[in-house]
């Protein structure tokens, strides 16, 4: 990776004449240190990292190249590209290919329609937002008619969710049986043209309204873990279980819109996904999951309190057809909360943000200060709080934590 860094920076420079325009070189530089609040105090993240944004513009076209490093106390160097385009320029409509990052919705810290994208997880849901979209492969097409845009994409190589490594303090827990154990002879994804993913949306700026509506062919993120069983013909129980995960096509169709009514901003944005694959505790299917259907939506408000920006999004999951076995409930529910203001001619920014899992009793509050003290110069402390002992917050009870990042932007 580290060659084909170096050797794609090399090309970049090269092209710069051909783009007429001058080389703009931005990025930043930053420590992020965590240190967890319960036990002997260890550190949960020492990372130092250096992010790159190299930019050539002229009228027609532009490139864009963002390598990153990771540096880690524990486990070395991580070099990588979040992005690397090329952007053309006609007179309706723009051209996008090669690596990017595609933000779809309305969300603030969910993912709905935001699905194009994958997603590390391998610190949880706690990086910054743009660096848990992960850049994707892709062209992308916008065509501009009057206040609407039509936009498609074509992912031509599925890339997966990356979830964290085995030992690490994120790894989510997994109710297997004893016996258990896995083939992942199936997740490897062959490139050939009918496994691409295709997406297209259209949205429309009419002034009382914005919305969207998009729909989307593609592989589920996340694998599904079928299972195959050895049965004792005698006790008619099982002997063995292998489990053996791989990658299934989603459909779905969804959309989204805000308006502004007296001052109060509110939102919608919704998915109805078909082909889910969910586990089941039915001893009489056979592969241990059954398809269903189900809905992923939200209903928000933005509005503004004592100078401060207040926001609360109410989201569901909500599976069609239910079956009592399902281990996922029928209807899974959650809100979120974000309070933001800034001070000291707006050096000074605090935030409270905040997860709350009304259907399993847990959450993750993520309050934060971020202080810029000179030029390019910021420091922020936070927390990150996890409370509950189950679901997707409550798993993560011993991993609160402390942590401060210290960064220079130039």
């Amino acid at each position: 990776m580290r060659k084909f860094l170096i050797s794609f920076l090399f090309v970049f420079v090269m092209l710069a004449p051909v783009f007429g325009g001058d080389l703009e070189i931005t990025g930043y530089v930053r420590n992020y240190t965590g240190v967890l609040l319960h036990g002997d105090y260890d550190f949960s993240i020492v990372q130092n990292t250096l992010n790159l944004n190299f930019e050539l513009k002229s009228d027609k076209a532009a490139l864009k190249v963002n390598p990153y490093v990771y540096q880690y106390y524990d486990r070395g160097l991580e070099f990588n590209l979040r992005e690397a385009y090329l952007d053309l320029y006609f007179n309706s409509m723009d051209i996008r290919i090669g690596k990017q990052q595609i933000i779809w919705g309305k969300a603030d810290g969910v993912f709905i329609t935001d699905v194009i994208s994958p997603k590390d997880l391998s610190e949880f849901l706690l990086r910054d937002f743009d660096e848990i979209r992960m850049g994707i492969t892709a062209a992308k097409l916008d065509y501009y008619l009057g206040d609407s845009t039509v936009e498609l994409v074509w992912v031509p190589v599925f890339t997966p969710d990356k979830f964290p490594p085995e030992g690490s303090i994120w790894k989510p827990r997994m109710d297997l049986p004893p016996n258990a154990k896995f083939d992942l002879s199936r997740m490897d994804m062959e490139f050939n043209l009918k496994n691409s993913e295709y997406f297209g949306k259209i949205s429309t700026l009419t002034g009382p309204i914005d919305f969207e509506i998009m729909a989307g062919y593609t592989w589920d993120s996340r694998p599904v873990p079928f299972l195959e069983r050895e049965i004792d013909p005698l006790t008619h129980l099982p002997v063995s279980i292998t489990i053996i995960p791989q990658y299934d096509r989603l459909t779905l169709f969804g959309g989204s819109f805000s308006t502004t009514v007296k001052g109060v901003v509110l939102r919608g944005e919704a998915a109805y996904y078909i082909g889910k694959y969910f586990r089941t505790t039915d001893p009489t299917v056979a592969e241990g999951v059954i398809e269903k259907n189900y809905m992923h939506y939200l209903i928000g408000a933005d509005t503004s309190l004592l100078g401060a920006r207040v926001s609360f999004q109410f989201v569901q999951r909500w599976i069609f057809d239910y079956q009592p076995t399902l281990v996922d409930p029928e209807r899974h529910n959650m809100m979120t909360v974000l309070i933001t203001n800034k001070y000291l001619n707006d050096t000074l920014t605090v935030e409270f943000f905040s997860y709350i899992g009304l259907t399993d009793g847990d959450a993750l509050i993520r309050p934060k200060i971020t202080y810029s003290f000179a030029d390019g110069f910021d420091i922020q402390i936070g927390v990150n709080i996890f409370t509950g002992s189950k679901g997707m917050f409550g798993q993560f009870h011993d991993n609160d934590m402390v942590y401060t990042k210290i960064r220079y932007s130039f």
